[in-house]
């Protein structure tokens, strides 16, 4: 399985390192259609913090810089399940802002748009697996839900060794008493 899943990382990936790679070298092309998503957003993020960037050109830029890490991350196979959740999270202001088919009047281009759209939902789609893919490793809830099992297991144990013993001490107990 591990090649398929080598390729499909990798294939996944390339959608983002080039719309990664975009949104870093032309931002003030995308920032335009990116203030439909940025500029509600910016309250929201003085709130978190006064310091943070709230301008449509630096929004795009910090999408397109984790785009492009996710996707090398993702493709690599490295913090593959972190990698691939940064890229969904990205995608959904990016899908809004690109491909907001709602607001055309043009049958046609309407059309184009809502595949677009419909694209990047199947795209998100993939991402999630990604992201809840353990490779056939036990993830962090079977993991934890085994430890609390093994450490209920060894307790029961301990407590039915111990009554054994205590019933056994007592029993030899008995046989030295005089009498």
């Amino acid at each position: 399985m591990k090649p398929v899943r080598t390729t499909a990382r990798v294939l996944l990936s390339g959608i983002f390192l080039a719309s990664g790679l975009k949104a870093l070298a032309g931002p003030g092309k995308l920032a335009p259609r990116a203030k439909m998503v940025t500029d509600p957003m910016a309250p929201i993020l003085e709130k978190i913090d006064p310091r943070l960037p709230t301008d449509a050109k630096t929004l795009v830029q910090v999408n397109g810089v984790i785009q492009v890490g996710g996707a090398v991350l993702l493709a690599l196979g490295h913090f593959t399940r972190p990698a691939a959740t940064m890229l969904a999270a990205s995608l959904i202001p990016t899908t809004i802002a690109a491909h907001p088919f709602w607001t055309i009047k043009d049958p046609e281009e309407r059309q184009r748009q809502q595949v677009q759209f419909l694209k990047n939902l199947g795209l998100f789609g993939g991402l999630l697996l990604a992201a809840a893919d353990t490779e056939g490793r036990p993830g962090l809830r079977w993991r934890t839900e085994h430890l609390a099992d093994a450490a209920a297991h060894s307790l029961r144990r301990g407590a039915k060794t111990a009554k054994r013993e205590a019933k056994i001490a007592m029993l030899t107990a008995k046989d030295r008493l005089p009498g």
